[in-house]
C-alpha cells in the first residue's frame, strides 16, 4: 500500500473507533504505523541518491564531495552526523550539517552557495544538498549523539539557541518552547518531544532528515525548523542562517547520548 494511503487508513480507522485499534491510543497505532513504513521508507531513496552526489564529479571544477571535511577528517562520513553541528576552523564558523555541505560544494566543486541558499524545497541544489545530507545520516545510524562543546564558539551557540529556543514572538506569540518544551503535549494525534532535555532515541532532533508522508517529501533539519518558525507566524528563517545553526547546537547538545535515528518517517 502506497504510504500516504495507509496514513489516511490509519488516521481514518482511529476517527471512526475500528476495533481492531479501540484498545490502542492513538500514539500506539501512530507508532505501529510507522514500523509498517520501515522496511519502505522512501528515505531509500534519498540516501542512494546522495551516495550518488557524493562521489560524482560535479560544478564548475568537475570535482567529487570526497575530500569535503565534516567534522572527522577528508572524507569520513561515518560518525560525522552525530557530532554537527560544530565549530570548523577553515570557516571559523559553527556549521551544521547542511552549512558544512554548502562550504564544500562551494571549495571543492565550485558551486555558487546561493544556488542553495536561495534556492526552493525540493528543487536543485538545495534538493541535493537534502539529499547527500540523508545518506551522511544514514551513515551514523545507531550511534549516539556526542556534540562537541570544547571550542569557546560552540558554547556561545548553544546559549543562543537556548534564547532563541524560548524566545516568544510573531502573532501567535508562540516559542519553540510553547511546543517543546515540556512533557505531555500533542498536535492532532502526535505526541511532541520535550527538547530541553535528552528527549529519547528518535523522537526528537537525532529523527532528521526524516521522510514526511504527508507532504510526500525529504525533510532535513533546517527544512524542519523552516517550518517550525512558518507555524509559530514568524518570517522565514535564511536557509542555514547563523540562528537555525544555534538551535540545531542548543537541541543537539540536549540529545547527548541518545542514538541517531535518522533518516526516520514522519507522518
Amino acid at each position: 500500500m502506497h504510504a500516504r494511503s495507509l496514513c489516511l487508513a490509519v488516521l481514518g480507522a482511529l476517527a471512526l473507533g475500528a476495533p481492531a485499534l479501540a484498545q490502542k491510543t492513538s500514539v500506539q497505532a501512530i507508532e505501529e504505523y510507522r514500523e509498517m513504513l520501515q522496511d519502505g521508507n522512501p528515505a531509500d531513496l534519498f540516501e542512494m541518491k546522495g551516495q550518488d552526489l557524493w562521489s560524482k564529479k560535479r560544478g564548475p571544477k568537475n570535482a567529487s564531495l570526497e575530500q569535503c571535511d565534516l567534522g572527522k577528517g577528508p572524507g569520513v562520513v561515518k560518525g560525522a552526523f552525530v557530532e554537527l553541528p560544530r565549530w570548523f576552523a577553515d570557516t571559523g564558523k559553527v556549521q551544521d550539517l547542511e552549512s558544512r555541505l554548502v562550504t564544500c560544494m562551494s571549495t571543492l566543486q565550485g558551486i555558487d552557495p546561493k544556488e542553495v541558499i536561495q534556492g526552493a524545497w525540493g528543487k536543485g541544489e538545495r534538493a541535493n544538498t537534502t539529499a547527500l545530507a540523508t545518506w551522511i545520516a544514514s551513515e551514523s545510524k545507531g550511534l549516539r549523539m556526542n556534540l562537541p562543546q570544547s571550542q569557546p564558539q560552540e558554547r556561545v551557540a548553544y546559549e543562543v539557541g537556548k534564547r532563541l529556543f524560548f524566545l516568544r514572538g510573531g502573532s501567535h506569540d508562540f516559542a519553540c518552547a510553547s511546543c517543546h518544551g515540556e512533557d505531555g503535549k500533542r498536535i492532532r494525534l502526535q505526541d511532541l518531544p520535550k527538547l530541553t532535555g535528552n528527549p529519547g532515541d528518535g523522537v526528537g532532533f537525532s529523527a532528521w532528515p526524516a521522510y514526511r508522508v504527508s507532504s510526500g517529501e525529504m525533510w532535513s533539519m533546517q527544512h524542519r525548523l523552516n517550518d517550525c518558525y512558518r507555524q509559530q507566524r514568524f518570517p522565514e528563517p535564511i536557509f542555514a542562517s547563523d540562528a537555525t545553526i544555534a538551535l540545531g547546537v542548543y537541541m543537539g547538545v540536549n540529545a547527548k547520548g541518545d542514538k541517531s535515528a535518522a533518516p526516520t518517517i514522519k507522518r
